[in-house]
């Protein structure tokens, strides 16, 4: 019962059991009210020969005793009619049937005048005298004497005999054979229908069963339910269709999820290592200088603090690049683009580590061909891309090496390059550079850098639509190198 094709046939079943009854009720009435239209049509002038034949209009007045002959004449000859003599608002004043047989003492005459007026479509029925609230087919002529109606012959066409000759056609083979042939017609209908809804409904149970099945397996099955096929699409095409995309996306969704939910346990993995080691340094340091504060010298004093004060900014800056990836991945931060100068950023970037460059005995500058070269970006943001690309470089380029910045223009827009000819990026690091807390070897054992500055840059450029790619050779140097779009004026 909780099938829809079930409903579907129940609902069906009803439906034609319904139209089936209909149809042989109005079969019948239909058929009841055709024969006393005929009947009424063939003995529609009956009352009328009576008066013209027996001269009822000469006579000086209503003579019911010399109606009694006739009306016993014509009962002789048809059984089957009831002849009555009425006034003119209706009272019988003498009939052919037995004299207990009258159950009423007036008939209605509505229906006798629309009788008598041309034009008046048939069936029309009037009170039976012989029965309380039976309506018949008659035949009526009206009575005039001196230029006055003054009454009507009124003869009742069906009458207890005709009544049983209809009895007798209904049970008759005919119609027995006509009915059993409408039943079966019906039948046959009903099952043609029931098989056409099965085929529609074919695809709809495939297609529960395919949700079920996906329901099933948690969301990470692909779904088992072609593609529907052809060029005009129905309603379940398009349902179907509709389905595997929703279906598709909840993977991609629920895989997403997963990767993230595995990204988010090696992040709290990786964080509690890198913080765990500038905290126990910063724990060491200070409880050292706690419990031996008055054996110690003012210098080892002095560098113990130091060195305190080194792990509190390595940490510090840890959590604030954490902070920074977070806001960028989240959808909380989004670029706000506006057109500026690159050149003017670059050439402030450069200035800003100069001091480091020179200290390191490393050669910091800009190339470009155009003074005046413009982008639309994120200024703010693409200044913390330089920032952590620049840094990147200078550590790890020695002394005597240099530091290139390289703007140019092609047809994507801006290119920026960020050349150095340091130590370089193994094969085997260089594609996992940009992964949150990835650190070479050399990273690792000196215990410099984050592993985040990366991340970051390559997760800014991604924001404003872009990649940051790099390309690296081993003890040959690296070059960072992302594009920006010009902006809409200038394009």
């Amino acid at each position: 019962m909780r099938s829809l094709y079930t409903k579907l046939a129940i609902a069906l079943v009803a439906l034609f059991c319904l139209i089936g009854g209909v149809f042989l009720a109005v079969t019948a009435y239909s058929a009841h009210m055709y024969q006393l239209e005929v009947s009424q049509r063939l003995n529609h002038d009956l009352a009328a020969y009576v008066v013209e034949e027996k001269q009822l209009s000469s006579m000086p007045d209503l003579q019911t005793a010399a109606l009694e002959d006739v009306f016993h004449m014509l009962m002789v000859i048809n059984p089957s009619v009831e002849l009555y003599l009425l006034d003119v608002n209706g009272h019988v004043l003498s009939y052919s049937g037995a004299p207990d047989s009258l159950k009423r003492l007036s008939v209605t005459v509505e229906p006798i005048e629309r009788f008598l007026t041309e034009g008046s479509s048939l069936p029309i029925l009037g009170d039976d005298p012989r029965s309380r609230g039976a309506q018949k087919a008659f035949s009526v002529a009206p009575i005039e004497i001196g230029g006055q109606r003054r009454g009507y012959i009124y003869a009742i066409l069906a009458s207890e005999q005709m009544e049983g000759i209809s009895q007798m056609l209904g049970s008759s083979y005919i119609l027995r054979i006509s009915s059993w042939g409408i039943a079966a017609a019906l039948a046959f209908g009903l099952l043609t229908a029931l098989t056409v809804f099965a085929f529609l409904t074919r695809r709809l149970r495939r297609l529960s069963a395919a949700m079920d099945a996906l329901k099933q397996t948690d969301f990470t099955e692909p779904v088992a339910i072609p593609p529907p096929a052809g060029d005009r699409p129905d309603e379940l095409d398009r349902l179907t269709s509709n389905f595997i995309e929703m279906a598709t996306r909840i993977q991609a969704q629920v895989d997403e999820l997963r990767d993230t939910d595995a990204l988010r346990r090696e992040l709290v993995a990786n964080v509690s290592h890198d913080l765990r080691t500038p905290l126990a340094s910063l724990q060491g340091y200070l409880e050292t200088l706690q419990v031996k504060e008055a054996e110690l010298q003012e210098s080892e004093r002095r560098t113990y603090l130091a060195t305190a004060l080194r792990h509190a900014e390595q940490l510090s800056v840890l959590i604030q690049e954490l902070f920074e990836l977070a806001r960028l991945d989240s959808r909380e931060t989004r670029p706000h683009p506006e057109p500026f100068s690159l050149t003017e950023l670059v050439q402030d970037v450069i200035q800003k580590f100069g001091l480091e460059a020179e200290r390191k005995g490393v050669r910091l500058r800009a190339e470009f061909t155009n003074r005046a070269l413009f982008a639309e970006a994120d200024i703010g943001m693409i200044e913390r891309v330089l920032d952590n690309l620049i840094e990147n470089a200078l550590r790890h380029t020695s002394g005597g090496g240099s530091v290139v910045v390289v703007l140019g223009t092609d047809d994507d827009g801006v290119s920026v390059k960020v050349i150095d000819d340091g130590a370089g990026i193994p094969a085997v690091d260089l594609p996992y550079v940009f992964e949150r807390f990835y650190r070479i070897d050399s990273e690792q054992r000196s215990g410099t850098g984050s592993g985040l500055g990366l991340a970051i840059a390559s997760r800014i450029v991604e924001l404003h639509g872009a990649k940051l790619s790099v390309h690296s050779r081993l003890d040959r140097g690296t070059q960072f190198d992302f594009h920006l779009p010009l902006p809409r004026q200038a394009a």
